[in-house]
């Protein structure tokens, strides 16, 4: 296991944006905040997810019932790499967001994947052992893989964070998660761009003054459910491999 990733609380309002609204709010946004950094050539880079659920669909069901307290786990890496894995437990208290994180090794993340956690029982990491007994007392196991591609911008005032995600895809095979050439189908949604603004205490108002007659109302579904309950329509999806 790598480093512990420290946890705290945040802001994270979700909208759906239209490509024109998108367009609109970026050229705005070029004027007070920079790019992430961490953004390829063109700006954007691949986010791929594995979420695990108990075997009565509890994070699914609480997320579309709108739960004020609810928890989900998942494994995460950046454009196809398996050189930054992490793992996060994200859980939502009412109007913030608690992210708790570790890194992860390629093999231990392949044995999470696989089922053989029986080896996180001795480990010294909290988060690790908490899912430990979640998938012993629960059965957790990973339901679905959600990609993307996100656009993000950052500004150093509250811990602003900016994001557009689009292309969002899912992957029904848990063990193809580091393939970079696994098939993917894409989510059909009635936006096509997420807008995600996160922040710790505050948000500034030359920030908050972006988005009057911009954005729309914000959604309450997240791409995890989306790509769940695509599952059950999977017929009338696109397949794609990026």
């Amino acid at each position: 296991m790598a480093n512990l990733i420290k946890p705290r609380l945040r802001h994270e309002l979700k909208y759906p944006l239209t490509f024109i609204e998108y367009h609109v709010l970026k050229k705005k946004m070029a004027t007070v905040l920079k790019p992430d950094p961490n953004g390829r050539a063109d700006g954007c880079y691949h986010i791929r997810s594995l979420y695990f659920d108990d075997f009565k669909n509890t994070a699914l069901f609480e997320k579309q019932a709108g739960v004020a307290h609810r928890k989900k786990y998942r494994i995460r890496i950046y454009n196809y790499s398996d050189q930054f894995i992490k793992f996060e437990r994200k859980t939502k208290l009412d109007q913030y967001v608690l992210k708790d994180g570790v890194r992860l090794t390629r093999e231990d993340a392949d044995r999470m994947i696989a089922g053989d956690i029986g080896f996180l029982a001795d480990s010294e990491n909290g988060l690790l052992k908490d899912f430990y007994l979640e998938c012993r007392n629960n059965f957790l196991r990973p339901v679905v893989m959600v990609d993307y591609l996100r656009e993000a911008y950052v500004h150093p005032v509250g811990n602003v964070r900016i994001t557009f995600d689009t292309e969002l895809h899912t992957g029904l095979g848990p063990f193809a998660f580091f393939d970079i050439n696994s098939s993917t189908t894409g989510i059909h949604e009635d936006h096509d761009i997420i807008l995600e603004v996160k922040f710790d205490d505050i948000l500034p108002l030359h920030i908050r003054g972006l988005f009057p007659n911009t954005v729309r109302p914000r959604c309450s579904l997240g791409k995890f459910v989306a790509c769940r309950e695509s599952m059950y329509t999977l017929p009338a999806c696109s397949v794609n491999t990026f």
